[in-house]
């Protein structure tokens, strides 16, 4: 027992914005590249020193204007105008290429009419809707897993995050407005990509900033608070 609560505190890393330490699946990586520029390091593979904040954007935004990252690198550097946009963007990519994994698995289905009776089903661990997705519609898939719940089942996590057109990548191209992720391997791994999405964009008090389907999971921008610093060791 003691021996697990050593590597757990060994595998630990410190965000350099709050000072907190935390598992890396928190936190995310940024080393200084060739020419100074600070990368982020999502995969956690780049050579070189690394320093890691916390997996919100609030985080990432306070670390560039308090030049954390020359401090926490121990080298000048140069942070990037939109670093926090650039991490953003990442996250994004890996979102639709795991939804695309889980659709190939069979994990994804597309469509209202589909959606409504995969919830209606108990089968869909997540809902899906695109940023332009029409009130009425989000409304009568929402009920559709509030009816699911009433009737004992799992409540169903609802996510705001991507565009028709982002959505649309996952099936191949075109528009996709409305998705449920399924109970599998992949819906699992598309799942956790989501959350990382959500709780990157997520406000510092944990809740989201912006409205939506009365779930408490729609995603957007973030705040922050903290300081303190220190780099992973290497």
């Amino acid at each position: 027992m003691v021996q697990d609560a050593a590597d757990s505190a060994m595998n630990d890393r410190r965000c350099i914005v709050t000072g907190e330490s935390a598992d890396p699946d928190g936190l995310i990586r940024f080393v200084a590249g060739p020419d100074g520029i600070v990368v982020p390091d999502l995969k956690r593979s780049l050579p070189g020193r690394g320093c890691w904040v916390s997996a919100r954007r609030s985080y990432i935004e306070k670390a560039a204007a308090r030049n954390l990252f020359s401090r926490a690198l121990r080298r000048k550097v140069t942070v990037p105008d939109d670093l926090a946009g650039m991490v953003d963007a990442l996250l994004t990519r890996q979102t639709t290429g795991a939804l695309a994994m889980a659709r190939k698995a069979g994990d994804l289905v597309s469509g209202a009419m589909q959606v409504d009776k995969t919830l209606r089903a108990g089968r869909a661990i997540a809902l899906l809707h695109a940023g332009e997705a029409a009130a009425d519609g989000v409304r009568k898939l929402d009920q559709a897993r509030r009816a699911t719940v009433h009737l004992g089942g799992s409540d169903v996590p609802v996510f705001m995050l991507l565009s028709a057109e982002q959505m649309g990548l996952a099936f191949g191209g075109g528009n996709v407005i409305h998705a449920a992720v399924l109970d599998g391997r992949g819906g699992h791994a598309a799942l956790r990509r989501l959350e990382a999405l959500r709780d990157y964009r997520t406000g510092s008090d944990g809740r989201p900033r912006a409205a939506g389907a009365d779930t408490g999971h729609l995603a957007v921008a973030a705040g922050g608070h903290g300081t303190a610093k220190e780099t992973d060791q290497e």
